[in-house]
């Protein structure tokens, strides 16, 4: 119970190891550098904002004392009295006094007249002023008044004798409440939208990792269970994407698997079965053998059928090491020139009398003209034997046996045809992989075709079964033919 109860707490923290370390590289790799993006897009706009309303204000004052300090030059006297009276009724009849304070400045920088009724002889705190009498150009101060500790934005223009001299200045001056005020607001909405953002950002992806993270938690949970040899388990596919494509390949792997390793088990029995019926009867035989020394006709019988179960325990285990070379890569073809035609006689003969003794006629035809071919001759006889030894297996109901080989352009064809019961179209697919045996049940080890197929594809040719069931099958061998170079 307790080592039950460790793999599963064991199981539990590999799928939050692999959830959190998705999540995490995620976040890190995407999620974070998106809201890094959007923290930085709205740092701009409140900067842009911010200019946009500190320079409005900023234009609108310099404007308005551009636009007074022109007047009083174009259209005052040259005498101080006059620009005293002029500048008072100015000062007197503004009309945005409660928005923005309006003053004339002698040329001292003295306040002489404001719109808010600051005391006369007063003397701004702010620079700007001094700077603007000095410089004799419109000058902005934007800041705190060290007298009142308020933020404002105060615009002086000079203003000036027709001489040019200057008598005094005119001075706007506003507060920035109403402005921090209103970019208060606006740097509230901006932190809304940006918090609003994230979460609909780390929702969204929470969302979006979740529809990655559980399919892959189950995926790994199949690769477990296969790896724990429970073939043929499936995931459900919920997503008709890259995870759901990846989602049918495991089930077909698992469902390939599961078919291989039921092929692998039926390939072990069958070949336990096959090496122990062989050795039964050499066992018996030989005791048999042994106790009638005397009767010279059972000791012949006995070794013949001694030697026969020897020759085919030796065929079996060539056909196994075969298989064992191939599956190794080390099965390596002696090539040489020759007629295909001998090779295939060869073979047929082996057979002729054996089946004619079981009922089954071979009937063979070739062309007159060589059919010259570059392989290994050993490797092509052993095709053409285990073919020609399944046609007598599970064609011996047909009666026959037609052999054919002929030149069909630029290769040679071989064609081995049983009048026999057939394959069944659902196993047709299947009867050249390794271990498939099918649903007969002659003998065998089921890694005859597949050898016979490798070595056809080493050959660089084919080896093709075609069956109608119930009609007989026909097994075609193509080879490609040997041409001379030009000039050979």
């Amino acid at each position: 119970m307790a080592k039950k109860n460790g793999g599963q707490t064991k199981d539990r923290s590999r799928k939050a190891f692999l959830a959190s370390g998705i999540k995490r590289r995620w976040f890190i790799n995407n999620v974070s550098v998106m809201l890094i993006v959007v923290i930085l897009l709205a740092v701009m706009a409140a900067i842009i904002l911010n200019q946009y309303y500190y320079g409005s204000v900023r234009s609108n004052l310099e404007m308005r004392a551009n636009t007074t300090s022109r007047y009083l030059n174009r259209y005052m006297g040259s005498s101080y009295s006059e620009f005293y009276e002029y500048s008072r009724s100015m000062v007197k009849d503004f009309s945005d006094a409660d928005k923005v304070e309006m003053q004339i400045l002698d040329e001292y920088g003295r306040v002489m007249f404001s719109s808010i009724g600051l005391t006369a002889g007063f003397i701004p705190s702010t620079g700007e002023v001094s700077e603007a009498l000095k410089r004799q150009e419109t000058v902005t101060y934007n800041g705190y008044d060290i007298l009142t500790g308020e933020k404002v934005m105060a615009t002086t223009s000079p203003i000036f004798y027709s001489s040019g001299r200057t008598i005094g200045a005119v001075r706007y001056v506003t507060s920035m409440k109403i402005v921090e005020k209103q970019l208060g607001k606006i740097y509230l909405l901006l932190a809304g939208g940006v918090v609003g953002i994230m979460l609909l950002l780390i929702s969204s992806n929470i969302y979006f990792l979740r529809s990655i993270v559980n399919p892959v938690i189950r995926i790994n949970q199949l690769a477990q269970k296969i790896t724990g040899g429970q073939y043929g388990v499936r995931l459900d596919v919920e997503f008709n994407d890259e995870i759901g494509e990846l989602c049918m390949t495991l089930n077909n792997m698992s469902e390939e698997l599961a078919r291989m390793d039921k092929l692998k088990n039926d390939f072990i029995s069958s070949v336990s079965h096959e090496l122990r019926t062989p050795l039964t009867a050499i066992n018996g035989w030989a005791e048999t053998v042994a106790n009638d020394l005397d009767d010279p006709e059972i000791a012949r019988s006995g070794l013949e059928i001694i030697r026969n179960e020897t020759l085919r325990l030796s065929q079996m285990v060539e056909e196994m090491l075969d298989f064992s070379r191939i599956e190794s890569g080390g099965l390596k073809l002696q090539t040489e020139l020759f007629d295909l035609r001998g090779d295939l006689y060869d073979a047929v003969f082996v057979y002729t009398d054996m089946l004619k003794k079981e009922g089954v006629a071979i009937h063979y035809d070739e062309p007159d003209e060589p059919i010259m071919v570059f392989a290994d001759k050993n490797r092509l006889k052993q095709v053409f034997l285990n073919i020609i030894d399944n046609a007598a297996k599970y064609g011996k109901d047909g009666g026959k046996v037609d052999i054919t080989i002929k030149n069909d352009g630029d290769m040679g064809l071989v064609s081995i045809r049983d009048y026999g019961q057939g394959i069944p179209e659902n196993e047709l697919p299947f009867v050249k992989e390794k271990f498939f045996k099918g649903s007969a049940r002659g003998r065998g080890t089921g890694i005859g075709l597949a050898v016979c197929n490798e070595i056809m594809t080493l050959h660089g040719g084919t080896l093709d079964i075609n069956s109608v069931y119930g009609e007989g099958t026909e097994a075609v061998i193509s080879l490609p033919i040997y041409k001379e170079a030009d000039g050979d």
